[in-house]
């Protein structure tokens, strides 16, 4: 249903141009945790002091990245309340160019601790990557021309109305949004499984930037254009990679970046996420018309079909004369391929 979803949806972004897509570039943020400290703001300050020193430190650690253009760009450091006390967290913003990051930016989390213990005095415990990569974000952006929606059960102007109501109330009820969220997932994970990255880690940033204001939203946003026609957006960090790992070395993962064709992992990334904004669009658009059982049922059914015993044709028309009768069950299933089987 997912990949009969999102074939369906492409098709009718064919209507407004397809997607458009844009990135914020591959940085990776690594943090360095800084604690035991009597005079936190002080601290931050003298961490910021030798923040010229500190990359160029970091940027002796991997010469082959700094060569690519990449390395160590720049230092945040910010002072956060715990439960343990204050804590002092610096973040070095790491250009990872096609890799997905993480041995990188670990590397030279781990590499600077005694820097920073001797810059402030404090102790230093964590020095890892986070997930929430929210300075390498990758967006993608849709138009549906209204007629392109239109269904059997109800008329464009009526589905287009749905859907922006469908998206207004994921983006107020973490319930929903919980759903919402989870159906563009369906169609993100896969893909990035495909290519041999972490989809662990893609889940993670994802679903942690939908929560970025405080409160879990919807991750995508969808507007009723001037036309009557509708508009949506995805913007979510993208920590994948081209190089190092399985991408580059799994024989199907090899296969799937071909088939793509895509030559950077930001590229990647984009299309990546225009898939998870196509894979919404027809869940949405599924949800404000016929439902979404109609089509998840039909699946099913199939299913339901064969495990009674159907084979070949018999399984289309088992299938059908259940989701027909709206009884989609296996004792269902036998005794239709009882009674077909007799004739």
């Amino acid at each position: 249903s997912v990949v009969a979803g999102a074939s369906n949806g492409a098709g009718m972004a064919r209507s407004g141009g397809g997607f458009f897509t844009s990135n914020s570039g591959p940085l990776m943020i690594a943090q360095i945790q800084t604690v035991n400290l009597a005079d936190p703001q002080s601290a931050r300050l003298k961490i910021l002091e030798k923040k010229d020193e500190i990359l160029a430190s970091a940027n002796t650690l991997d010469p082959v990245l700094v060569n690519l253009g990449g390395g160590a760009k720049d230092l945040e450091v910010r002072v956060i309340d715990t439960a343990a006390g204050p804590m002092v967290i610096s973040h070095l913003i790491v250009d990872v160019r096609d890799a997905m990051g993480a041995n990188a930016v670990n590397t030279m989390a781990e590499a600077l601790a005694p820097t920073i213990e001797a810059i402030t005095g404090g102790k230093v415990y964590l020095r890892i990557l986070s997930n929430l990569a929210d300075r390498r974000l990758c967006r993608a952006r849709v138009t549906v021309k209204k007629d392109a929606l239109k269904g059997t059960l109800k008329g464009a102007d009526d589905i287009v109305d749905g859907m922006i109501y469908a998206w207004a109330f994921g983006d107020a009820d973490p319930h929903r949004a919980a759903t919402h969220n989870k159906g563009i997932m369906n169609a993100i994970t896969p893909l990035v499984i495909a290519t041999g990255n972490d989809f662990r880690a893609i889940e993670a940033g994802a679903h942690s930037y939908a929560a970025r204001s405080g409160r879990y939203r919807a991750m995508t946003k969808w507007e009723k254009t001037a036309e009557g026609d509708i508009s949506g957006t995805l913007e979510l960090p993208m920590a994948v990679g081209l190089v190092g790992g399985a991408t580059a070395l799994h024989p199907l993962s090899k296969v799937v970046i071909k088939i793509l064709g895509v030559k950077t992992a930001t590229e990647l990334g984009e299309i990546i996420v225009a898939l998870g904004l196509c894979q919404n669009l027809i869940a949405m658009r599924t949800l404000a018309s016929e439902g979404i059982q109609r089509g998840h049922m039909s699946l099913h059914a199939q299913n339901i079909a064969v495990m009674a015993g159907a084979e070949g044709d018999l399984i289309d028309t088992v299938a059908r004369r259940m989701v027909e009768e709206g009884k989609v069950r296996m004792d269902r299933a036998q005794e239709i391929l009882a009674e077909l089987k007799k004739t």
